[in-house]
């Protein structure tokens, strides 16, 4: 094994597909010179002719990827930044996500849409959303959100031999973090939670980089003799549900962390399916820890302060106990 960061991780699973299928190719603004290095090392080894540059026009860079992918290819869009998926919302929600169901099955869109979430830098308004929660309300869309290299990697291999369209939501944040990456070839299911640390107390649900906030915050609430489980959905379409139940169902507890904006987030899903499925293995009320609902600040110490935290995640799991 090796220890890899997750832009290195990301390559290392875009240029082992390549390799793997001919259809596979990468398609976007600055694709060949990526900022971020994700793209290092693939033009010498495939040629220019797999990895397009495009113009900055995000719905018609969609629409080509979708018309693509439904005559045999398989493109990975790189947004470069998640809010850049909103000119292209149209294609994604009205093509995209629906041709497979339009066309009775005739027609598979296997296509990969990555998207940076960069925030807490000051970004700013435009330049900062986790807008995931949007895509979760459309059918016919996979979304991943990677909580660690292993699983950026992992979870990537898998959306790409995908037959169904995918949103890769890539956390900044965790841009640095490092993990162990098996070196031989791997995958990781859709729809199939981790646990990350198993407790008998209190459950945590976290969402991407807030994964390792919230094993943080459980190490410093086990010194309490609060022993929580923390468990990392790793996609949220399709949603482990039956894990986060059981998880519950031993608890009697649930605190879900999401940096997306609280209202109508991943945590205000998870918490309803909670309440409706598993409310008599409640012994405290759900507490969510959020984004508030706001645009973002240019002002990075005001921006940070909106955003979840250990100490906010801590004062919720106590709180379950109150």
């Amino acid at each position: 094994m090796a220890e890899k960061t997750y832009l290195e991780a990301i390559r290392d699973a875009l240029f082992e597909e390549m390799g793997r299928d001919p259809a596979v190719f990468i398609m976007g603004e600055d694709a060949r010179c990526n900022f971020f290095g994700t793209t290092s090392g693939i033009i010498e080894a495939y040629g220019l002719d797999r990895i397009l540059d495009c113009p900055i026009a995000e719905a018609g860079i969609t629409g080509v990827a979708a018309g693509a992918a439904m005559v045999g290819m398989r493109p990975v869009v790189d947004f470069t930044i998640a809010p850049f998926l909103y000119p292209a919302m149209d294609q994604i929600c009205s093509i995209v996500a629906k041709s497979r169901y339009l066309y009775g099955g005739q027609a598979k869109v296997p296509l990969v849409l990555r998207a940076n979430m960069i925030y807490g830098s000051g970004g700013a308004a435009q330049h900062s959303d986790r807008p995931y929660p949007m895509f979760m309300h459309m059918p016919g869309l996979k979304i991943m959100v990677p909580s660690s290299p292993y699983e950026a990697k992992g979870l990537l291999k898998t959306a790409i031999r995908d037959d169904d369209p995918v949103l890769s939501f890539e956390d900044a944040n965790l841009w640095s973090a490092k993990s162990e990456i098996p070196d031989e070839d791997y995958t990781i299911p859709f729809g199939q939670a981790a646990l990350c640390r198993r407790g008998v107390d209190c459950t945590v649900v976290a969402i991407g980089a807030m994964v390792p906030m919230v094993l943080e915050a459980a190490a410093a609430l086990a010194a309490e003799g609060i022993d929580v489980e923390v468990i990392d959905p790793r996609t949220l379409a399709p949603l482990d549900m039956p894990s986060i139940l059981e998880s519950v169902a031993r608890t009697g507890r649930l605190v879900v962390v999401d940096v997306a904006w609280e209202r109508c987030s991943a945590a205000d899903h998870i918490a309803a399916v909670v309440s409706e499925e598993g409310f008599w293995d409640l012994s405290a009320p759900i507490m969510k820890v959020c984004t508030e609902n706001t645009h973002i600040p240019f002002n990075t110490a005001v921006e940070r302060a909106l955003y979840p935290s250990r100490d906010r995640v801590i004062a919720a799991v106590r709180k379950t106990f109150a």
